[in-house]
């Protein structure tokens, strides 16, 4: 009786939990002030609840933007097991285009929450750089990129995702600056000669 108690209580605060980081993605990205009150109130939860999870409002928005950039990360591996992994590689980078612009107004919050905590690095950024990896290698293997590439490289090349506005014309100039990045990591690949490769194939 008592192991289905504490197993109720563990759930109910996992649902609580989760909750709070709907609420607050969705508060924050409205406006970056917006009062912890006001996300526990929303998310139905008293200040003591939220405060246990997260005791501070920088270890919240911390906890968000870690929370949404391992969901992006999970998704390299899920599509190298269904696609080619030219194709698996840019259509993880249309994901990642989508959450940047997704989570624009998210940006004063975290930068107000990394300025807070010591120039802290970008939570998630380590599950994000082996994703990366991870789609860099099974491309090298197939040869449908040029074998010189490098995380760091890669992840410089798509840092303008970061700079675009949310705007109607964002999605376009997304695609546009991915195209190019995809261009260029197809120049050089040993695949790129061989007739039917699909390195020659748009994404």
């Amino acid at each position: 009786m008592r192991v289905e108690k504490d197993a109720r209580l563990r759930s109910d605060a996992q649902a609580n939990r989760e909750r709070i980081l709907e609420v607050a993605l969705a508060e924050l990205t409205r406006s970056a002030d917006v009062p912890l009150s006001t996300i526990a109130k929303k998310a139905g939860v008293g200040q003591g609840t939220l405060y246990r999870n997260f005791p501070s409002r920088e270890a919240l928005v911390l906890e968000i933007y870690r929370h949404e950039m391992l969901q992006v990360a999970d998704i390299a591996a899920e599509l190298l097991r269904t696609r080619a992994p030219d194709e698996a590689l840019r259509e993880w980078m249309g994901h990642l285009a989508r959450f940047a612009m997704a989570k624009a107004g998210l940006a004063d919050a975290l930068h107000k929450a990394l300025s807070t905590t010591c120039g802290q690095k970008k939570p998630g950024h380590g599950q994000m750089t082996e994703a990366v990896a991870l789609l860099l290698k099974a491309n090298e293997e197939v040869g449908t990129i040029r074998p010189d590439v490098t995380t760091d490289d890669f992840l410089l090349a798509i840092s303008g995702l970061w700079q675009i506005s949310p705007d109607d014309q964002g999605p376009v100039r997304a695609r546009r600056l991915l195209d190019l990045v995809m261009d260029g990591l197809r120049v050089g690949a040993p695949a790129a000669a061989r007739p039917g490769s699909t390195a020659d194939t748009e994404s």
